[in-house]
Protein backbone atom coordinates (compact mmCIF):
# COMPACT_ATOMS: atom_id res chain seq x y z
CA UNK A 1 0.00 0.00 0.00
CA UNK A 2 1.52 3.67 -1.06
CA UNK A 3 2.33 5.72 1.82
CA UNK A 4 -0.37 9.07 1.34
CA UNK A 5 2.57 12.17 1.41
CA UNK A 6 0.09 14.32 4.31
CA UNK A 7 1.82 11.65 6.56
CA UNK A 8 5.29 13.31 5.99
CA UNK A 9 3.71 16.21 7.67
CA UNK A 10 4.40 14.47 11.18
CA UNK A 11 7.80 12.50 9.70
CA UNK A 12 9.36 15.95 9.49
CA UNK A 13 7.60 18.03 12.99
CA UNK A 14 8.37 14.93 14.94
CA UNK A 15 11.98 15.60 13.59
CA UNK A 16 12.07 18.76 14.82
CA UNK A 17 11.50 20.68 11.34
CA UNK A 18 8.70 23.58 11.58
CA UNK A 19 6.95 22.31 8.50
CA UNK A 20 3.25 22.16 7.83
CA UNK A 21 0.69 22.71 5.40
CA UNK A 22 -2.23 25.47 4.72
CA UNK A 23 -5.43 24.15 4.07
CA UNK A 24 -8.03 26.01 1.25
CA UNK A 25 -11.41 25.24 2.50
CA UNK A 26 -13.04 27.18 -0.39
CA UNK A 27 -15.13 26.39 -3.62
CA UNK A 28 -14.85 29.90 -4.91
CA UNK A 29 -13.01 29.63 -8.25
CA UNK A 30 -11.11 32.45 -7.97
CA UNK A 31 -9.52 31.48 -4.35
CA UNK A 32 -8.90 28.14 -5.88
CA UNK A 33 -7.42 29.42 -8.78
CA UNK A 34 -5.11 32.16 -6.59
CA UNK A 35 -3.56 28.80 -4.46
CA UNK A 36 -2.91 26.97 -7.78
CA UNK A 37 -0.92 29.68 -9.26
CA UNK A 38 0.85 30.50 -5.98
CA UNK A 39 2.08 27.01 -5.44
CA UNK A 40 3.74 26.70 -9.27
CA UNK A 41 5.55 29.58 -8.13
CA UNK A 42 6.44 28.75 -4.55
CA UNK A 43 6.76 25.19 -6.07
CA UNK A 44 4.74 23.91 -3.56
CA UNK A 45 2.03 21.72 -3.18
CA UNK A 46 -1.86 22.57 -2.21
CA UNK A 47 -4.32 21.26 0.00
CA UNK A 48 -8.25 22.05 -0.40
CA UNK A 49 -11.01 21.11 1.20
CA UNK A 50 -14.32 20.74 0.67
CA UNK A 51 -17.23 20.87 4.03
CA UNK A 52 -19.99 19.01 4.35
CA UNK A 53 -22.26 21.74 3.93
CA UNK A 54 -20.38 22.97 0.84
CA UNK A 55 -20.43 19.43 -1.12
CA UNK A 56 -22.30 16.65 -0.19
CA UNK A 57 -24.78 13.56 -2.11
CA UNK A 58 -27.25 15.79 -2.82
CA UNK A 59 -24.94 18.51 -3.87
CA UNK A 60 -25.12 20.87 -0.55
CA UNK A 61 -25.21 24.71 -0.85
CA UNK A 62 -22.65 24.48 -3.66
CA UNK A 63 -24.44 22.10 -6.24
CA UNK A 64 -21.88 20.15 -6.44
CA UNK A 65 -21.39 16.55 -4.95
CA UNK A 66 -18.00 15.39 -3.86
CA UNK A 67 -16.78 13.99 -7.42
CA UNK A 68 -18.37 17.43 -8.95
CA UNK A 69 -15.73 19.43 -6.55
CA UNK A 70 -12.93 17.38 -7.52
CA UNK A 71 -13.69 17.62 -11.23
CA UNK A 72 -14.07 21.35 -10.48
CA UNK A 73 -10.43 21.51 -8.88
CA UNK A 74 -8.99 19.52 -11.61
CA UNK A 75 -10.78 21.70 -14.54
CA UNK A 76 -8.76 24.65 -12.58
CA UNK A 77 -5.35 22.77 -12.09
CA UNK A 78 -5.64 22.60 -16.44
CA UNK A 79 -6.51 26.23 -16.77
CA UNK A 80 -3.48 27.11 -15.05
CA UNK A 81 -0.81 23.97 -15.66
CA UNK A 82 -0.71 23.40 -11.87
CA UNK A 83 0.73 19.41 -11.62
CA UNK A 84 -2.63 17.08 -10.40
CA UNK A 85 0.07 14.93 -8.42
CA UNK A 86 0.54 17.76 -5.82
CA UNK A 87 -3.16 18.68 -5.14
CA UNK A 88 -4.42 16.50 -1.92
CA UNK A 89 -7.76 17.08 -1.40
CA UNK A 90 -10.00 16.39 1.93
CA UNK A 91 -13.22 16.49 3.02
CA UNK A 92 -14.27 18.50 6.15
CA UNK A 93 -16.19 17.40 9.54
CA UNK A 94 -17.76 14.59 7.44
CA UNK A 95 -20.48 13.30 9.73
CA UNK A 96 -23.96 13.47 10.19
CA UNK A 97 -23.25 17.32 10.74
CA UNK A 98 -26.18 18.50 7.76
CA UNK A 99 -28.29 15.77 9.11
CA UNK A 100 -28.53 16.38 12.66
CA UNK A 101 -31.98 17.51 12.42
CA UNK A 102 -32.95 13.40 12.24
CA UNK A 103 -32.78 10.35 15.18
CA UNK A 104 -29.42 8.57 14.58
CA UNK A 105 -30.04 5.66 12.98
CA UNK A 106 -31.26 7.93 9.69
CA UNK A 107 -28.08 10.42 10.23
CA UNK A 108 -25.65 7.99 10.55
CA UNK A 109 -26.93 6.34 7.79
CA UNK A 110 -26.74 9.43 5.78
CA UNK A 111 -23.48 10.08 7.20
CA UNK A 112 -21.90 6.82 6.09
CA UNK A 113 -23.34 7.76 2.40
CA UNK A 114 -21.70 11.06 2.39
CA UNK A 115 -18.25 9.39 3.56
CA UNK A 116 -18.76 6.69 0.23
CA UNK A 117 -19.04 9.60 -1.80
CA UNK A 118 -15.89 11.44 -0.38
CA UNK A 119 -13.37 8.72 -0.37
CA UNK A 120 -14.61 7.37 -3.49
CA UNK A 121 -14.40 10.12 -5.11
CA UNK A 122 -10.44 9.99 -4.43
CA UNK A 123 -10.26 12.12 -1.68
CA UNK A 124 -7.53 11.46 0.29
CA UNK A 125 -7.80 13.60 3.69
CA UNK A 126 -10.78 12.78 5.67
CA UNK A 127 -12.12 14.52 8.68
CA UNK A 128 -14.01 12.41 10.89
CA UNK A 129 -16.09 14.68 12.86
CA UNK A 130 -19.19 13.05 15.16
CA UNK A 131 -19.18 15.59 17.56
CA UNK A 132 -22.67 16.91 17.12
CA UNK A 133 -26.15 16.09 18.43
CA UNK A 134 -28.82 14.20 16.44
CA UNK A 135 -32.13 14.43 17.18
CA UNK A 136 -32.48 10.96 19.10
CA UNK A 137 -29.64 12.04 21.80
CA UNK A 138 -30.50 14.02 24.64
CA UNK A 139 -30.49 17.67 24.76
CA UNK A 140 -29.24 18.14 28.19
CA UNK A 141 -26.65 15.42 28.22
CA UNK A 142 -23.46 15.62 26.98
CA UNK A 143 -22.29 13.40 24.55
CA UNK A 144 -19.64 10.99 25.91
CA UNK A 145 -16.61 10.57 24.41
CA UNK A 146 -16.92 6.76 23.77
CA UNK A 147 -20.23 7.98 21.74
CA UNK A 148 -18.09 10.07 19.61
CA UNK A 149 -15.22 7.80 18.38
CA UNK A 150 -17.57 4.78 18.26
CA UNK A 151 -19.56 6.47 15.77
CA UNK A 152 -16.70 8.32 14.30
CA UNK A 153 -14.84 4.24 14.19
CA UNK A 154 -17.97 3.37 12.02
CA UNK A 155 -17.77 6.11 9.54
CA UNK A 156 -13.61 5.27 9.04
CA UNK A 157 -14.85 1.41 8.68
CA UNK A 158 -17.36 2.68 6.06
CA UNK A 159 -14.14 4.84 4.42
CA UNK A 160 -12.21 1.82 4.58
CA UNK A 161 -14.30 0.03 2.39
CA UNK A 162 -15.05 2.29 0.21
CA UNK A 163 -11.22 3.08 -0.50
CA UNK A 164 -10.77 -0.80 -1.38
CA UNK A 165 -13.24 -0.55 -3.32
CA UNK A 166 -11.77 2.47 -5.02
CA UNK A 167 -8.29 -0.22 -5.52
CA UNK A 168 -10.52 -2.19 -7.67
CA UNK A 169 -10.76 0.63 -10.41
CA UNK A 170 -7.55 2.43 -9.74
CA UNK A 171 -4.95 0.46 -8.46
CA UNK A 172 -2.38 3.89 -7.90
CA UNK A 173 -5.06 5.11 -5.56
CA UNK A 174 -3.64 6.74 -2.27
CA UNK A 175 -4.52 5.59 1.08
CA UNK A 176 -6.83 7.98 2.73
CA UNK A 177 -5.33 9.84 6.48
CA UNK A 178 -8.05 10.68 8.78
CA UNK A 179 -8.00 13.66 11.19
CA UNK A 180 -10.64 13.14 14.60
CA UNK A 181 -12.15 15.92 16.98
CA UNK A 182 -13.95 19.12 16.49
CA UNK A 183 -13.47 22.64 17.35
CA UNK A 184 -15.18 25.58 18.95
CA UNK A 185 -17.31 27.13 17.62
CA UNK A 186 -18.93 25.21 14.53
CA UNK A 187 -18.34 24.80 11.09
CA UNK A 188 -18.99 27.99 9.16
CA UNK A 189 -18.82 30.65 11.90
CA UNK A 190 -19.80 31.26 15.58
CA UNK A 191 -23.11 32.15 15.80
CA UNK A 192 -24.04 35.83 17.30
CA UNK A 193 -21.19 38.36 17.63
CA UNK A 194 -20.81 37.92 21.72
CA UNK A 195 -17.27 37.77 22.57
CA UNK A 196 -17.45 34.78 25.06
CA UNK A 197 -13.62 34.04 25.15
CA UNK A 198 -12.00 31.65 23.12
CA UNK A 199 -10.92 28.46 25.76
CA UNK A 200 -7.89 26.30 24.33
CA UNK A 201 -8.61 23.12 24.44
CA UNK A 202 -7.49 20.95 27.86
CA UNK A 203 -4.90 18.33 27.53
CA UNK A 204 -6.97 15.97 29.40
CA UNK A 205 -9.48 16.32 26.76
CA UNK A 206 -7.39 16.41 23.44
CA UNK A 207 -5.62 12.76 25.91
CA UNK A 208 -9.45 11.04 26.11
CA UNK A 209 -10.60 12.08 22.37
CA UNK A 210 -7.53 10.30 21.34
CA UNK A 211 -7.50 7.08 23.55
CA UNK A 212 -11.35 6.95 22.78
CA UNK A 213 -10.98 6.92 19.38
CA UNK A 214 -7.68 4.32 18.80
CA UNK A 215 -10.04 1.97 21.62
CA UNK A 216 -12.58 2.13 19.37
CA UNK A 217 -10.99 1.91 15.66
CA UNK A 218 -9.64 -1.66 17.41
CA UNK A 219 -13.13 -2.32 18.44
CA UNK A 220 -14.30 -1.70 14.90
CA UNK A 221 -12.22 -4.44 13.78
CA UNK A 222 -9.98 -1.66 11.85
CA UNK A 223 -6.11 -2.99 12.02
CA UNK A 224 -2.99 -1.07 13.47
CA UNK A 225 -2.47 -0.34 9.32
CA UNK A 226 -5.64 2.29 9.69
CA UNK A 227 -4.85 3.80 12.99
CA UNK A 228 -1.64 4.94 11.90
CA UNK A 229 -3.17 6.74 8.73
CA UNK A 230 -4.76 9.00 11.85
CA UNK A 231 -3.00 11.93 11.45
CA UNK A 232 -4.43 14.80 12.90
CA UNK A 233 -6.09 16.13 15.95
CA UNK A 234 -8.41 19.20 15.93
CA UNK A 235 -8.25 21.19 19.15
CA UNK A 236 -8.72 24.42 20.10
CA UNK A 237 -5.45 26.71 20.18
CA UNK A 238 -7.02 29.56 21.37
CA UNK A 239 -7.98 31.63 18.34
CA UNK A 240 -10.91 32.71 16.04
CA UNK A 241 -12.40 35.16 14.09
CA UNK A 242 -14.18 38.10 14.55
CA UNK A 243 -16.66 40.52 12.93
CA UNK A 244 -14.09 42.80 13.01
CA UNK A 245 -10.75 41.31 14.54
CA UNK A 246 -9.89 37.89 15.61
CA UNK A 247 -8.71 36.38 18.62
CA UNK A 248 -5.04 36.18 18.27
CA UNK A 249 -2.81 32.64 19.43
CA UNK A 250 -1.66 32.95 22.82
CA UNK A 251 1.62 30.58 23.48
CA UNK A 252 2.03 31.85 26.86
CA UNK A 253 -2.07 30.16 27.24
CA UNK A 254 -1.60 27.16 24.78
CA UNK A 255 1.79 26.05 25.70
CA UNK A 256 0.28 23.12 28.15
CA UNK A 257 -1.97 21.58 25.26
CA UNK A 258 1.00 22.12 22.50
CA UNK A 259 4.04 20.66 25.15
CA UNK A 260 1.48 16.91 24.91
CA UNK A 261 1.60 16.92 21.47
CA UNK A 262 5.41 15.59 22.06
CA UNK A 263 3.12 12.54 23.85
CA UNK A 264 2.14 11.05 20.37
CA UNK A 265 4.92 10.53 17.92
CA UNK A 266 2.13 9.75 14.82
CA UNK A 267 0.40 12.98 15.69
CA UNK A 268 -0.44 16.12 14.72
CA UNK A 269 -2.61 19.04 15.36
CA UNK A 270 -4.88 20.40 13.48
CA UNK A 271 -5.95 24.32 13.71
CA UNK A 272 -9.10 25.61 12.83
CA UNK A 273 -10.27 28.69 12.47
CA UNK A 274 -6.74 30.81 11.91
CA UNK A 275 -8.19 33.07 9.63
CA UNK A 276 -6.65 36.81 10.00
CA UNK A 277 -3.89 35.63 12.46
CA UNK A 278 -0.46 37.59 11.48
CA UNK A 279 2.06 35.49 9.41
CA UNK A 280 3.84 35.61 12.79
CA UNK A 281 1.07 33.88 15.17
CA UNK A 282 0.75 31.38 12.01
CA UNK A 283 4.31 30.87 12.39
CA UNK A 284 4.23 30.17 15.86
CA UNK A 285 1.04 27.88 15.44
CA UNK A 286 3.48 25.07 13.41
CA UNK A 287 6.19 25.65 15.53
CA UNK A 288 4.40 24.75 18.22
CA UNK A 289 2.86 21.42 16.95
CA UNK A 290 0.05 22.88 14.41
CA UNK A 291 0.78 20.34 10.95
CA UNK A 292 -2.62 21.94 9.13
CA UNK A 293 -3.47 25.70 9.45
CA UNK A 294 -7.27 25.77 8.17
CA UNK A 295 -8.14 29.35 6.19
CA UNK A 296 -11.40 29.76 4.38
CA UNK A 297 -13.38 33.28 5.03
CA UNK A 298 -9.53 35.24 5.20
CA UNK A 299 -9.39 34.07 1.78
CA UNK A 300 -12.51 34.90 0.26
CA UNK A 301 -12.66 38.09 2.45
CA UNK A 302 -9.99 39.10 0.87
CA UNK A 303 -11.24 38.27 -2.73
CA UNK A 304 -14.26 40.59 -1.63
CA UNK A 305 -12.14 43.15 -0.72
CA UNK A 306 -10.52 43.32 -4.42
CA UNK A 307 -13.58 43.32 -5.93
CA UNK A 308 -15.24 46.30 -4.01
CA UNK A 309 -11.91 47.94 -4.82
CA UNK A 310 -12.25 47.28 -8.82
CA UNK A 311 -15.90 48.88 -8.33
CA UNK A 312 -14.36 51.80 -6.94
CA UNK A 313 -12.29 52.39 -9.78
CA UNK A 314 -15.28 51.38 -12.22
CA UNK A 315 -17.46 54.02 -11.06
CA UNK A 316 -14.86 56.57 -11.35
CA UNK A 317 -14.27 55.07 -15.28
CA UNK A 318 -18.13 55.09 -15.89
CA UNK A 319 -19.10 57.92 -14.40
CA UNK A 320 -20.83 60.39 -16.54
CA UNK A 321 -20.98 57.60 -19.67
CA UNK A 322 -23.46 55.54 -21.26
CA UNK A 323 -22.30 52.24 -20.15
CA UNK A 324 -24.15 50.35 -17.31
CA UNK A 325 -22.04 49.63 -14.34
CA UNK A 326 -21.84 46.30 -12.89
CA UNK A 327 -23.81 47.36 -9.12
CA UNK A 328 -21.78 44.46 -7.59
CA UNK A 329 -21.83 45.32 -3.92
CA UNK A 330 -25.39 46.46 -4.20
CA UNK A 331 -26.28 43.15 -6.02
CA UNK A 332 -24.72 41.70 -3.43
CA UNK A 333 -26.53 42.81 -0.50
CA UNK A 334 -29.73 42.37 -2.11
CA UNK A 335 -29.11 38.65 -3.19
CA UNK A 336 -28.11 38.36 1.20
CA UNK A 337 -31.39 40.73 1.96
CA UNK A 338 -33.22 38.54 -0.20
CA UNK A 339 -32.40 35.37 1.26
CA UNK A 340 -30.83 35.62 4.85
CA UNK A 341 -30.50 31.94 5.70
CA UNK A 342 -26.67 32.10 5.57
CA UNK A 343 -26.03 35.30 7.58
CA UNK A 344 -29.17 36.40 9.68
CA UNK A 345 -28.14 34.22 13.15
CA UNK A 346 -24.63 34.97 12.51
CA UNK A 347 -25.27 38.98 12.87
CA UNK A 348 -26.23 40.71 15.39
CA UNK A 349 -26.47 44.57 16.63
CA UNK A 350 -28.14 47.59 15.23
CA UNK A 351 -29.17 47.86 11.97
CA UNK A 352 -26.43 50.08 10.83
CA UNK A 353 -24.19 47.75 12.30
CA UNK A 354 -26.00 44.86 10.74
CA UNK A 355 -25.52 46.58 7.53
CA UNK A 356 -22.03 46.84 7.94
CA UNK A 357 -21.35 43.42 9.08
CA UNK A 358 -23.24 42.21 5.84
CA UNK A 359 -20.79 44.05 3.85
CA UNK A 360 -17.13 43.73 5.87
CA UNK A 361 -17.33 41.23 8.42
CA UNK A 362 -14.38 39.16 8.58
CA UNK A 363 -16.57 36.12 9.14
CA UNK A 364 -17.46 37.11 5.44
CA UNK A 365 -20.82 35.38 5.15
CA UNK A 366 -21.23 36.72 1.62
CA UNK A 367 -19.08 34.45 0.63
CA UNK A 368 -21.80 31.83 0.46
CA UNK A 369 -23.95 34.34 -1.92
CA UNK A 370 -21.11 34.73 -4.74
CA UNK A 371 -22.92 31.89 -6.77
CA UNK A 372 -25.97 33.46 -6.78
CA UNK A 373 -27.02 33.69 -10.59
CA UNK A 374 -27.34 37.50 -10.05
CA UNK A 375 -24.17 38.52 -8.12
CA UNK A 376 -22.25 35.70 -11.07
CA UNK A 377 -23.45 38.32 -13.99
CA UNK A 378 -22.46 41.68 -11.51
CA UNK A 379 -19.13 40.50 -11.05
CA UNK A 380 -18.75 39.49 -15.19
CA UNK A 381 -19.99 42.46 -15.86
CA UNK A 382 -17.45 44.23 -13.43
CA UNK A 383 -14.68 42.36 -15.23
CA UNK A 384 -15.92 42.99 -18.77
CA UNK A 385 -16.48 46.53 -17.93
CA UNK A 386 -12.91 46.88 -16.54
CA UNK A 387 -11.64 45.14 -19.45
CA UNK A 388 -13.23 46.87 -22.43
CA UNK A 389 -11.76 50.38 -20.93
CA UNK A 390 -8.29 49.64 -19.10
CA UNK A 391 -7.66 50.23 -15.62
CA UNK A 392 -5.62 53.93 -15.20
CA UNK A 393 -2.60 53.32 -13.48
CA UNK A 394 -3.78 56.03 -11.06
CA UNK A 395 -6.96 54.76 -9.86
CA UNK A 396 -5.32 51.69 -9.66
CA UNK A 397 -2.82 53.02 -7.00
CA UNK A 398 -5.75 54.71 -5.16
CA UNK A 399 -7.57 51.94 -4.81
CA UNK A 400 -5.64 48.70 -5.07
CA UNK A 401 -1.87 49.80 -4.30
CA UNK A 402 0.09 46.81 -3.54
CA UNK A 403 -1.01 45.56 -7.14
CA UNK A 404 -0.27 48.95 -8.36
CA UNK A 405 3.54 48.44 -7.44
CA UNK A 406 3.62 44.94 -8.78
CA UNK A 407 2.18 46.02 -12.04
CA UNK A 408 4.40 48.87 -12.41
CA UNK A 409 7.35 46.35 -11.82
CA UNK A 410 5.91 44.00 -14.47
CA UNK A 411 5.16 41.41 -11.97
CA UNK A 412 1.98 41.55 -12.76
CA UNK A 413 -0.72 41.86 -15.31
CA UNK A 414 -3.36 44.83 -15.06
CA UNK A 415 -6.32 42.52 -15.40
CA UNK A 416 -9.42 42.21 -12.91
CA UNK A 417 -8.80 38.93 -12.60
CA UNK A 418 -5.44 38.91 -12.33
CA UNK A 419 -5.31 41.81 -9.23
CA UNK A 420 -8.43 39.87 -7.66
CA UNK A 421 -5.84 36.40 -7.32
CA UNK A 422 -2.97 38.96 -6.19
CA UNK A 423 -4.90 39.82 -3.74
CA UNK A 424 -5.99 36.81 -2.44
CA UNK A 425 -2.22 35.66 -2.78
CA UNK A 426 -1.76 38.80 -0.43
CA UNK A 427 -3.21 36.21 2.12
CA UNK A 428 -1.75 33.13 1.18
CA UNK A 429 1.68 34.23 1.62
CA UNK A 430 0.87 34.83 4.90
CA UNK A 431 0.27 31.09 5.25
CA UNK A 432 3.29 30.02 3.01
CA UNK A 433 6.07 31.92 5.43
CA UNK A 434 4.60 29.78 8.33
CA UNK A 435 4.31 26.51 6.76
CA UNK A 436 7.44 26.14 4.41
CA UNK A 437 5.43 23.25 2.35
CA UNK A 438 7.59 23.63 -0.37
CA UNK A 439 9.17 21.02 1.80
CA UNK A 440 6.44 17.96 1.47
CA UNK A 441 7.05 17.04 -1.54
Amino acid sequence: MRQNPLKRIVELQKQGKNVGIYSVCSANRYVIEAALRRGMSDGSCVLIESTANQCDQNGGYTGMKPADFKEFVLDIADKTGFDKGKIFLGGDHLGPLTFAYKNETEAMADAEELIRHYVGAGFTKIHIDTSMKVKSDDPNVRLSDELIAGRGARLARVAEETYKKLLGSDPDAVPPVYIIGSEVPIPGGAVGSEDTGVQVTKVEDFKNTVAAFEKAFAEAGLGRDVWDRVIGVVVQPGVEEKDSGCTEYDRGKAKDLMASIKDFPSLVFEGHSTDYQTKIKLRELIEDGVGILKVGPGLTFAMREAMFALEHIEKEMLCGTDTEPSRFADTLDNAMLKDDKHWRKHYQGTEQEIRLKRKYSFSDRCRYYMPVPEVEAASERLIANLRANGIPLNLLSQFMPIQYTKVREGLLENDPVALIEDRITNTIDEYLYATHQSELM
